[in-house]
């Protein structure tokens, strides 16, 4: 299969609406497309991506970078933590254009890549900085700036909740995409949401399972939020 090609864009356009219920328009496919393309060519000099078959990158890499989008609002404020080849940031801002996007990475080739993708496909109202989230978070000029604070498979759930936390706008959702999680994984995260309480952010979470179409295979979110009315499960 080849990136692009009807087959490929056809697994995208149905992943997305069997994911979220939504359509893909063309200018979105050959974009996703791009990005796939350029990830293979930059891949086979320096190690950006350990999923190189078409299909499979259509599938983990394009559709489940979308599988956050219902709980992103338009128009808003996106930091994608630890971006890598650009998933989930580079694929929600094409599907959602309005967003603002961050994205963040600490390594010098990552993140050139990420610049090399938003200037192919002149992408407007996104940025790629080389940064950890750790340095970041000490930046009076960032700190409570984003409306989303979002990762793929970046670091263990406690690390990611505590150094993005002071990232976050009031009423702000941080979201962790992750295959599966062990059970001390989960205790330790929701002991880091405890000690956000007792520090007077009250951060409550909430898991949101859904499987990765064609490849049936299991997908949660785990979603912190500051907000008043977030429902917790």
């Amino acid at each position: 299969m080849e990136v692009g090609a009807a087959a490929w864009n056809k697994l995208v356009s149905d992943g997305a609406d069997v994911l979220l219920n939504i359509r893909v328009s063309p200018l979105q496919l050959e974009q996703f497309a791009t990005h796939i393309r350029e990830l293979t060519l930059w891949n086979q000099k320096t190690n950006l991506t350990a999923i190189t078959d078409p299909a499979e990158a259509a599938v983990k890499h394009v559709v489940d970078s979308l599988a956050a989008a219902r709980w992103i609002p338009p128009e808003t404020t996106v930091l994608d933590v630890g971006s890598g080849g650009g998933f989930p940031g580079i694929p929600l801002k094409i599907l959602m254009p309005s967003l603002s996007v961050t994205l963040i990475d600490a390594s010098r080739k990552k993140n050139s890549f990420q610049r090399h993708i938003i200037r192919t496909l002149k992408l407007d109202g996104i940025t790629a900085l080389q940064q950890r989230v750790e340095t970041l978070a000490t930046a009076p000029d960032h700190m409570s700036a984003f409306s989303v604070i979002i990762c793929r498979a970046f670091t263990h759930l406690s690390h990611f909740i505590e150094t993005a936390a002071p990232l976050l706008k009031p009423d702000g959702v941080m979201i962790a995409m992750k295959g599966n999680i062990s059970d001390d994984e989960k205790t330790s995260a929701d002991a880091a949401v405890v000690r956000l309480l007792q520090t007077g952010n009250a951060l409550q979470s909430r898991v949101v399972p859904y499987v990765l179409p064609f490849l049936n295979s299991e997908r949660c979110l785990y979603i912190f939020s500051n907000a008043d009315d977030f429902t917790t499960s």
